[in-house]
């Protein structure tokens, strides 16, 4: 490495490169990390960074637009859109018994249906039961890996394309990791561009299943650790000068506790959709009320267990997470560090991960990390100061380009 990229400190500005590569690990926390020699020679420069609240489908769109979900628009996958969902003409069967509208079979259609006939992207899932799919819509119909892919704010992609910045992205939608990487070293090779975003993402289901037994994430480790080192040195064969960095979107905390959120809103006697609607992630409840009565019991008694706490709206404001129409949430029931969701509409009772993502950002397991090569152009100490990193690296210029908007409605009259 360059003797004055060792002794540039935070915040100084390094040389712009000519070629870079960032590479996101998913689920790569620091204390995961800490005390590994994973690359640490060829990337020296190393900090956890904080994550937002909830999962990938917020905290990578806040990687690649520098802004936190409120600004972004991508939350939570569901989120409340009455009038504007791909299901309402469900409501016309709301006359069905629940056992035919909620079975396999009928999920698999809607599945099916959403990703074929109704525009909703290739990684739609029926998570919630068809009978509420109607008050719902799905955040991520587009490849958010590709220009246009996110909904309510410009990506680097988008900001890479309006400059002629010639660019290459990898990520599942495609490729497994071994495919990723080989594909990345042989395009870096052949000087197929200058921005290479490079996404593996096999190492989140290690950690979920594995966290009590650490030793296959640690051999996935050292096999990234050996594929991106020839990636890297293969950049700087064709550069010297190349930046490259691997950073993650959340860490993993280790399960401690199970419990069943919906059997214990079930017990007050509520029904869905009639007085409430739920959606149960692994780590939290997003509730929408259409009853007073409902409104208030739901909120003192999920206030007065010991597995969680309601977010405030100040909280979520501070968070990034606060959205005015209630699209993700009229109110929030997060759970505490450890606690998971027994039943959640992601994950059958049959899952039982040793470890989990999705809690307050305060929670030092949920720390991402930020591995570089040389120091950050920009202090980096949370998920949207990656984006900063990769507009200095590619020289980019305008900080905001048109394109077009899909605006997100929620209307809770209905």
């Amino acid at each position: 490495m360059n003797k004055r990229d060792e002794s540039l400190s935070e915040g100084e500005g390094p040389r712009v490169s000519s070629l870079s590569i960032f590479t996101l690990i998913d689920a790569l926390g620091w204390k995961f990390l800490e005390g590994q020699e994973f690359l640490s020679d060829l990337l020296p420069y190393r900090r956890p960074i904080k994550t937002v609240l909830g999962f990938s489908s917020g905290a990578i769109p806040t990687i690649l637009t520098g802004l936190p979900p409120a600004e972004h628009g991508h939350w939570n996958l569901y989120y409340y859109d009455p009038k504007g969902s791909p299901f309402r003409w469900l409501r016309r069967f709301g006359f069905l018994p629940e056992s035919i509208m909620n079975q396999r079979v009928t999920r698999k259609l809607m599945k099916e249906m959403g990703r074929r006939l109704l525009g909703l992207g290739r990684n739609f899932d029926c998570c919630v039961s068809p009978r509420l799919l109607p008050y719902f819509n799905w955040v991520e119909k587009r490849n958010i890996y590709e220009q246009y892919g996110i909904s309510g704010a410009p990506s680097i992609f988008d900001q890479l394309s309006a400059e002629g910045i010639p660019y290459r992205t990898y990520s599942y939608h495609e490729w497994t990791d071994k495919e990723i990487l080989q594909r990345a070293r042989e395009d870096v090779r052949r000087g197929a561009a200058s921005f290479f975003f490079v996404y593996l993402s096999e190492m989140d289901m290690l950690l979920h299943n594995q966290w009590a037994n650490p030793r296959p994430a640690e051999e996935r480790l050292a096999w990234y650790a050996d594929q991106l080192r020839e990636l890297f040195q293969t950049a700087w064969q064709r550069d010297p000068d190349a930046v490259v960095a691997v950073f993650s979107d959340h860490g993993m905390t280790p399960v401690e506790h199970h419990f069943d959120l919906a059997a214990e809103v079930d017990r007050l006697g509520f029904k869905m959709p009639g007085d409430y609607l739920a959606v149960y992630d692994s780590t939290m409840g997003r509730f929408w009320f259409f009853s007073d009565l409902c409104r208030t019991q739901v909120i003192e008694h999920l206030g007065s267990l010991e597995c969680g706490r309601w977010l405030s709206t100040e909280e979520q404001q501070q968070l990034g997470i606060f959205f005015s129409d209630g699209r993700y949430g009229e109110a929030i029931f997060l759970l505490h560090p450890g606690w998971i969701v027994s039943k959640s509409n992601f994950n059958g009772p049959r899952w039982m991960p040793t470890g989990m993502h999705g809690y307050h950002p305060d929670d030092p397991y949920s720390d991402a990390v930020f591995l570089s090569n040389r120091p950050a152009a920009v202090p980096v100490r949370t998920l949207a100061d990656v984006y900063q990193c990769m507009r200095v690296a590619c020289k980019l210029h305008s900080n905001r380009v048109p394109k077009p908007r899909e605006p997100v409605k929620a209307d809770d009259t209905e």
